[in-house]
């Protein structure tokens, strides 16, 4: 009795792990990444998506789009000059 009674806790233990791990928000309460949607990259200005496949990066809880790798290697360096411009961007009625 008491060997079952140990695995159904063990087993327990482990589903609450395994939907932890699966469910990173579920770990701490954290908010899901929140979307800026700027069409505009904040490091060139060129529009996003216009040469290829757009690239993105969370930051502070907030997801940037820029129009290529290299953009984002350059937002990293000033992260928060360049998150204005997009946060601007993104404000601007299209």
């Amino acid at each position: 009795m008491v060997r079952v009674m140990v695995m159904m806790l063990m087993l327990g233990v482990a589903s609450v792990s395994v939907f932890a791990q699966e469910n990173p928000a579920a770990n701490n309460g954290a908010k899901e990444a929140v979307k800026v949607n700027n069409k505009l990259c904040p490091v060139s200005g060129e529009k996003v998506g216009e040469m290829g496949d757009p690239v993105t990066y969370e930051y502070n809880g907030r997801i940037y789009n820029f129009c290529c790798s290299s953009c984002l290697s350059d937002f990293k360096k000033d992260p928060d000059k360049f998150a204005k411009i997009a946060e601007a961007d993104a404000a601007e009625p299209k």
